[in-house]
């Protein structure tokens, strides 16, 4: 077979979760409540922490930033997946496909690393407090961000050049609700072993970097706690950690989860659920994750319902 480019594919069709038409009304019902939710929850956290003077520290700038790409990470996954459980077509373009993924990676790598500095943050809030504001200072928060939106955007470009050079000549049925890595390698005819290489060497470097770095945070976090001998102290910074560390475990565990397999052992089922998990259901419970167990938030939301009446 002569060397081909991705782009003699002109679309490709979702088959998504079930076949079942009863089935597929209870999942749009359900994933059309969790996404309405999502926009709420996280423009609500993005529209508060913007609001209340007494939010505009890094903590809660890197939390709008979280809320924002949360948002955009259901947005690129949910409206498709709503409207083929509604219709008999489940046809997307190869240009669609392409784009939902990019997107979908650049979204994915910009949230590991941007947990990675909010670990970093509360690293330094809790172990080094006289020098917060010094360390954490506006130039330096906005350069992490920028960071990570840049190692996400790399990833996502990798992750492009790679997948240009498939080959679809046995079928274009992806056997997923979206265009995800493992579904598209295990329909290539091409020999994706070199490429599964690249992916998983530029993308498991990001994850275990992202992950060394959560982890060095926290040990240093815990030890300096323990050596804390007021109780209500250990329990306030107890409390600081618990959201994010919670957050930290839902988005990573589905991740490794998902992606630590190659394309070849992908098993329909369980990837299945651990992608709706992650793309669609975590993006939902972040924001009442950081919220409702946030005494800030909910005195933030008081006060600017307050303005407003």
């Amino acid at each position: 077979m002569g060397r081909r480019n991705i782009t003699h594919v002109s679309d490709f069709i979702l088959m998504g979760l079930t076949d079942s038409e009863e089935i597929q009304l209870v999942l749009f019902t359900l994933f059309l409540l969790i996404y309405l939710i999502t926009v709420l929850g996280n423009v609500g956290m993005i529209l508060i922490i913007r609001l209340d003077p007494q939010l505009h520290t890094p903590m809660y700038f890197f939390l709008s930033h979280l809320s924002f790409l949360d948002l955009s990470y259901s947005s690129v996954i949910a409206p498709k997946t709503l409207d083929n459980l509604l219709t008999s077509t489940k046809n997307i373009s190869y240009l669609n496909c392409f784009i939902q993924m990019s997107c979908f990676i650049f979204l994915g790598g910009t949230e590991c690393f941007l947990l990675s500095s909010m670990a970093y943050d509360r690293y330094v809030a809790i172990c080094n407090p006289l020098h917060y504001p010094i360390v954490m200072y506006t130039r330096r928060c906005c350069s992490l961000v920028f960071g990570c939106y840049l190692i996400g955007f790399m990833d996502s470009f990798v992750n492009g050049l790679c997948m240009s050079r498939l080959h679809f000549c046995k079928s274009n049925i992806i056997f997923h609700f979206f265009c995800d890595l493992p579904p598209i390698l295990a329909l290539s005819c091409t020999d994706t072993h070199a490429i599964e290489i690249i992916i998983s060497t530029f993308a498991g470097s990001s994850l275990v970097l992202s992950l060394i770095t959560i982890a060095v945070s926290y040990v240093s976090i815990l030890s300096t706690i323990l050596k804390v001998t007021s109780t209500s102290s250990k329990q306030k910074a107890f409390s600081t950690c618990a959201s994010h560390l919670l957050g930290v475990t839902l988005f990573y565990g589905t991740m490794i989860f998902t992606y630590l397999e190659p394309s070849k052992s992908y098993s329909l089922g369980k990837d299945q659920v651990a992608s709706v998990f992650y793309t669609i259901v975590i993006p939902m419970l972040n924001p009442l994750i950081y919220s409702l167990r946030n005494k800030e938030v909910k005195n933030a939301v008081s006060r600017v319902m307050q303005k407003i009446k």
